[in-house]
This record gives structure tokens, C-alpha cells and sequence, in this order.
């Protein structure tokens, strides 16, 4: 091996998440050991991405190795790249041994490292893990480890901030604005950035202007609150939300809080409000874990095993019935719908596969998919279709997943700035006051 380059020793979860994942480190070698590769096994049988990153790494390894007689020596990564290393395993130090009582292939992946590290001193050897609790254990023995950072956020915490308030210059610009309907930047004596389909207060604390930023005109534009299937938002950022749902040429949203703040429920109802513009709504979720594993473990048909996971679409649906009236017209459409299928309520697995042309696609608990699947389902849109992904980005229920690597987040941040997107987030709990107290100081 090469003295003056980095090592890199990729743990399972890297791969898992990346399948290309050794050929994004430069001109720097990259080491898998054996062990992985005992691991990625057990993950090679399933519909679930995880399994699929892991029949691609496998069949990419095979194409790389097919020709090397001895794979331990090293294979070119090509290009400018360096070199990937397939490492047997390693005996424990004692060190090793004295720190850890079981050799599970967590232990032998860090000994990997280790043995590294001592053969080769004149190199900078780096463990890289999504496993927060193994890049602490490497650490503790002296080996420097880091995240695995392509596909991630980098500052995820910008995404979910209140909305911003914009402090004016000119003292009759709320005036002006709710008289005129909109204000053109230049206009406006505002001293800032925007971003293309913004949301934003302006003014002060007592008095100010719910606003939107039009790109294509450069206007700054009042937002007033609209009502949607018996829906009215209950705060400024509700509003904002049901704006964004009910402007057509915002195609693509991703709407983001905490439990309770009505994500799932104002986008239903601007779905439902504008009924007659779509030919099919689907409101759909992952199954976590994603796919169907766990459901043959769960007793009834296959329609009975789904519906502990689709019950949450249902409620919110039942909210918008009782607010209409149960017997009313409009109640009466939307369970003629659901018969129909016109409006299709299905677990995400199920809707995946399909063309969605001129339809009204809603994604709910989208903090549960990677990025790869956010891009599988969008590439699916067709003329005419909105989409709107919606998630709490602090329960997120899958283990290869975190607040900067999850398939919303990184939709939000790659998004920002197309001219047919925006993002939203709610801070505020409108589900009840007893909730919000709860989702505030309940950590």
C-alpha cells in the first residue's frame, strides 16, 4: 500500500446506504473488509433498498475482482481513483480483547482498522461508519473515524426553522401590500435574499404580512388564508402550507414538523378541494420497516395486515368528514371516491410501480425513506401531477436513516431554488394544547 494517501475502512452501513459508495473517496484507497462482506449476506434477500444496495455492491465487487487472483494485494478503482483492498480478517490486540468481551463483526471491522493502523504508521487510516456508537469505539482506540458525508445534508438544521420574520423599511408597506396585492422587490425596500416560491412575515412583531415570493414576476405577494374541505389554518404557517397546496404552479412540496402541527391534514384537504383538477388522489406511506417482512407475522388477510399502518391516512380523513358533516354532499363524494379509487389510500410499496399522470400524490412519514427512494417515486410524475412529502424529521423509525441522510431532508436541500418547488416547515402544534405542551417538553 501507498504511504502518502488516506485508507478508508468502510463499515456494512455505508454500503448500505451508498452501493458506489468506494468510489467516492478520490484519489484515496478504500479498504472493505472481509466481515462486511459476511454482512452485506444476510441483507441480499428483499425488496427493500438496503437489499438492493447490496446485490449492486455485490455484483459491482464481482465485476472488479473477476480478473485479480489476489484481491488482498488491491484493485484499481480506475481513473483517478485509488485502490480498493478486500481485507481477511484480523486477530484482536490485546487491546482489542481487554475492551471488548465479544467478537461481533462490529469488533472485527474496528480490528481491521486497528491492524491498519499498526502495519501501516505512515499512513492516515480512517474508519467511516454511519453507526454513531462504532465511530466512538474506534476513537476510543485511538483510530480516527468519521461519517460517511455523500448524500447528506450538510447543514440540516437551516431546513427546519420557523418561518422568518423581515423587518421593513418602509412604514406603510403592509398597507400598501394588502391594498395592492403584491409589491415588486425594487419596490419594496426590503434589504434581502429571496428564494424562488419563499415563504415570509413582514413587518414587525405586532404588525405584520403574511408574504410570498413570486420568481417569475419578482413581486413580493400577499397570502391570505384559504379554507380547503372545511379546513381553515390556524396559524400563519398553516396558511402558508395551504397556499403552497393550492397554487398550481407549485408542483413539488415538502412540508415538514412535529406530530400534531397538521402536515397529513391540510394537505388531504387541498387534495380534496381540488378534486376535479386531478384525475386520482393517492395518499400513501411507507410501511417501516419498508417493505412487507414484518407483515406475515401479523395475523389476517393482507388487507387486514396493512391497515394498523394506513389507519393514521384514515383519521385524518375522518377529521375532514366530520368537519364537512357526515351526511353531507361533500362527505358522501369523498367515500364514493374511496370506492372508486379515486381516491387511493395504499401503502407506498404498492403505488411505486405505477404512472402518475395528472394526479395529486401525497407521501406522508417521507422521513422514513432514503434519498433514493424520494428520486425513484418523483421520477414516476407525470404531466399534470403535484406531489407533496410531508415528515417529522425527529421520529425517524428506520435504524439506516438520521436527520441529515432521510430522503426528505435531502429532497428539501436539493430542491431549493427550482421554480416549481418549496419548502415548509411547522413549528407550531395545532392538535390540542395538552399535545403541543407534550411535543415541546417530553423529550
Amino acid at each position: 500500500m501507498s504511504t502518502n494517501k488516506k485508507t478508508f475502512v468502510l463499515d456494512t452501513n455505508v454500503i448500505l446506504h451508498d452501493f458506489r459508495s468506494i468510489y467516492n473517496f478520490e484519489e484515496n484507497d478504500v479498504v472493505v473488509p472481509i466481515t462486511v462482506l459476511e454482512e452485506l449476506d444476510k441483507f441480499k434477500k428483499g425488496n427493500d433498498t438496503i437489499n438492493l444496495n447490496a446485490r449492486e455492491f455485490m455484483r459491482i465487487l464481482d465485476s472488479l475482482t473477476e480478473n485479480s487472483v489476489d484481491i488482498e494485494n488491491g484493485i484499481s478503482l480506475g481513473g483517478q481513483r485509488g485502490t480498493l483492498y478486500i481485507l481477511s480478517g484480523k486477530p484482536f490486540s490485546e487491546n482489542m480483547k481487554l475492551s471488548f468481551s465479544e467478537p461481533i463483526p462490529d469488533h472485527k471491522i474496528i480490528a481491521t482498522a486497528e491492524w491498519m493502523k499498526k502495519n501501516y504508521p505512515q499512513r492516515n487510516v480512517i474508519m467511516v461508519s454511519q453507526d454513531i456508537n462504532l465511530r466512538m469505539k474506534s476513537r476510543a482506540l485511538g483510530i480516527e473515524a468519521q461519517d460517511y458525508k455523500t448524500g447528506k445534508v450538510e447543514n440540516a438544521e437551516r431546513l427546519f426553522q420557523g418561518i422568518r420574520l423581515i423587518e421593513n423599511t418602509q412604514d406603510d408597506f403592509v398597507s400598501k401590500l394588502y391594498h395592492e396585492g403584491s409589491i415588486s422587490v425594487e419596490d419594496s425596500g426590503l434589504n434581502t435574499d429571496f428564494t424562488p416560491n419563499e415563504y415570509f412575515m413582514v413587518g414587525d412583531e405586532k404588525t405584520n404580512a403574511m408574504c410570498f415570493f413570486d420568481a417569475q414576476s419578482n413581486k413580493i405577494c400577499k397570502v391570505v388564508k384559504q379554507r380547503a374541505s372545511g379546513i381553515m389554518p390556524r396559524n400563519a404557517e398553516q396558511s402558508f402550507v395551504m397556499d403552497a397546496l393550492l397554487r398550481p404552479e407549485i408542483s413539488l412540496i415538502t412540508i415538514t414538523g412535529k406530530a400534531g402541527t397538521g402536515k397529513t391534514l391540510l394537505a388531504l384537504a387541498a387534495a380534496l378541494e381540488q378534486d376535479k383538477q386531478f384525475m386520482q388522489i393517492f395518499l400513501s406511506r411507507p410501511i417501516v420497516p419498508l417493505g412487507n417482512k414484518d407483515l406475515g407475522y401479523l395475523p389476517g388477510n393482507e388487507k387486514q395486515k396493512i391497515n394498523p399502518y394506513m389507519q393514521p391516512l384514515f383519521d385524518n380523513l375522518n377529521v375532514i368528514k366530520t368537519t364537512l358533516g357526515i351526511n353531507s354532499k361533500k362527505s358522501v363524494a369523498i367515500d364514493q371516491m374511496l370506492k372508486e379509487e379515486k381516491l387511493l389510500v395504499s401503502p407506498l410499496a404498492y403505488i411505486r410501480g405505477r404512472s402518475l399522470n395528472n394526479s395529486f400524490f401525497i407521501v406522508d412519514e417521507a422521513q422514513n425513506l432514503t434519498p433514493h427512494e424520494v428520486k425513484t417515486i418523483i421520477t414516476r410524475a407525470g404531466e399534470g401531477t403535484k406531489m407533496v412529502f410531508t415528515g417529522d424529521v425527529e421520529q425517524i423509525d428506520s435504524p439506516f436513516l438520521d436527520l441529515r441522510s432521510n430522503g426528505l431532508s435531502y429532497l428539501a436541500d436539493k430542491m431549493k431554488g427550482q421554480d416549481f418547488f418549496t419548502h415548509i416547515n411547522l413549528v407550531h402544534g395545532e392538535r390540542s394544547r395538552m399535545a403541543d405542551i407534550a411535543g415541546k417538553i417530553l423529550n
